[in-house]
């Protein structure tokens, strides 16, 4: 058993591959061994959260989770008898329609002498939620259930979810039982996921509803090993991780340890960013020079070379004051091809209407290009710019896109609403669509990639949902890329290994913006954007 955090790669199962995966290891196991192992692993973790609890909720559901859910009442029993605890189970469910691991489970219960309760105690110290998991959909809209998941989501200081909250959508972190309420600050909250890591989890809802996650594979690894050809034969295609993508490449560990530079380095080798943006308030009164401004200096502070802000509208926006290294120029340096095929550019933040007019040529000649905001909304509206942008993949030329969910809408012709209820899916549609590499942002961000991988960010808090945040990732995104972008990054790879390092790169650079954001304290002041570059040291990684 083990607990994941911010360091963890990992991959991920959907309830589909879980389930298959399931019936692969119980083919080959003694009857009932995986629901013994699973309420065995539950009954472990409750006492080591709650030792000295004195009343304990077991709220068992109608299928295997409650199965779970009983088999580890079994489990506690006879420590609860020893130290006192009350053990409080109920069980709700038609005996006639148990799957027959869970059936087993209910007679063991009752072998066993513990009595099953008709109604929760009027307080408990731990709840343990064992009434939903992966097969929810029928049972999630009874109103008896939502009762119950309502009572477990307001009873107790502490709750434990089996294998994943009642009425999350393991898939795609969806909470699907809208009656009940978020759960409170005060409540502390574990979700111990059984078999497979289950990517709703870790995104949309699901950070918030499942809490802090443990994870038992229940000897799934061991079985992997003895039985590797039928269990990874299972998979589709596509494929989802946690973490970085340094687990597809064979680093399977997210590092934040200084980006290494040879003694015999200079500006030039640490790559060049271009941002262009910022419209100015001359124009329709709409001042944005701001969003171009952070983004440059989140790339200075990523530990780009050079960068230069290219300020749309006038009159020009000569300098930056507090951070006089930045590198105005004005538009006309989108004229020279040769130098829009150097470095990395960022196009869009605060770009305004200006935008339109320069993303065009952007799009032609660039060689590493970030795509945010404004150059994001006029993408979406004009189909000749869509064919631009996936031509790009033709010519071997990189693009990542970088929408936050009303953006992603826009870009998939849908509702912010659709695109929150499966992120992975639509992260996936806008990564193929363009055939770019899509950072949809939000709570567990996600980066997809045209051919299908998924990788889902484990840092990050809502600390970073102030204004200019964004601007601030898209800059570090363009010093990381233009790092590859350099004589040096080119010719020390081969090209196979090219694309794994674009989306190792990208994956890492979003994990180090919310791990700003993880280790900012929690009684300082605002997370602001600009505080926000100033917490990044020159190498990108999170200062103390």
């Amino acid at each position: 058993m083990v607990r994941i955090d911010n360091f963890t790669c990992a991959r991920l199962h959907t309830a589909r591959q879980t389930k298959a995966l399931e019936t692969l290891m119980a083919a080959k196991l003694p009857p009932h061994e995986l629901m013994q192992r699973a309420g065995e692993a539950v009954a472990r973790l409750a006492k080591a959260l709650a030792p000295h609890a004195r009343c304990i909720w077991i709220a068992c559901g109608p299928g295997n989770n409650g199965g779970d859910g009983l088999t580890a009442a079994c489990a506690l029993s006879p420590w609860a008898a020893l130290t006192g605890t009350q053990l409080v189970v109920t069980w709700e469910g038609d005996e006639q329609r148990m799957p027959p691991d869970a059936r087993n489970a209910l007679e063991q219960v009752r072998l066993a002498g513990i009595t099953l309760s008709s109604r929760p105690p009027a307080e408990c110290d731990l709840v343990i939620d064992a009434v939903l998991g992966l097969g929810m959909t029928g049972s999630a809209r009874t109103p008896r259930i939502g009762q119950l998941i309502e009572q477990v989501n307001t009873l107790g200081r502490t709750r434990l979810c089996v294998d994943t909250p009642s009425g999350l959508d393991a898939d795609t972190g969806k909470y699907l039982i809208a009656k009940t309420p978020v759960p409170s600050s005060d409540k502390t909250i574990f979700t111990l996921t059984l078999l497979t890591l289950k990517p709703g989890l870790f995104t949309a809802d699901g950070r918030d509803r499942a809490g802090q996650v443990w994870f038992d594979d229940l000897g799934a690894s061991t079985f992997e090993e003895q039985h590797g050809a039928a269990v990874a034969n299972r998979e589709a295609a596509e494929s989802a991780w946690l973490g970085s993508a340094r687990q597809v490449t064979g680093n399977c560990r997210v590092s934040n340890k200084p980006i290494s530079r040879s003694h015999n380095s200079h500006k030039g080798s640490q790559g060049d960013v271009w941002v262009v943006g910022g419209q100015h308030a001359s124009h329709n009164g709409s001042g944005m020079t701001g969003a171009a401004v952070l983004s440059a200096r989140a790339a200075l502070h990523q530990g780009a070379g050079r960068v230069f802000v290219v300020p749309l509208g006038k009159p020009m926006v000569a300098w930056d004051g507090s951070q006089p290294e930045l590198m105005f120029r004005s538009t006309e340096s989108l004229d020279h091809t040769e130098t829009m095929r150097s470095g990395c550019w960022v196009c869009g933040c605060g770009g305004g209407d200006l935008i339109r007019e320069y993303i065009p040529a952007l799009l032609l000649h660039t060689g590493f290009l970030v795509l945010d905001a404004d150059a994001l909304n006029a993408i979406s509206r004009d189909p000749q710019l869509i064919e631009a942008v996936v031509a790009r993949a033709n010519r071997g030329q990189t693009t990542v896109m970088t929408p936050h969910p009303l953006e992603a809408a826009r870009l998939c012709g849908a509702s912010t609403a659709d695109i929150q209820s499966d992120r992975l899916a639509h992260a996936r549609e806008i990564a193929k669509r363009y055939r770019s590499i899509c950072v949809l942002k939000g709570s567990g961000t996600v980066v997809a990639t045209s051919g299908g991988t998924v990788v889902v960010n484990t840092s990050g808090n809502a600390a970073l949902a102030t204004a200019g945040t964004g601007d601030v990732l898209a800059g570090m995104l363009g010093a990381a890329l233009a790092r590859l972008s350099t004589h040096e990054g080119q010719t020390q790879l081969a090209q196979s290994e090219k694309d794994h390092a674009t989306l190792d790169a990208v994956t890492r650079t979003v994990w180090l913006h919310g791990c700003a954001a993880d280790k900012w304290p929690k009684d300082g002041p605002t997370l602001t954007a600009s505080r926000l570059c100033r917490s990044l040291n020159p190498d990108g990684t999170a200062l103390d």
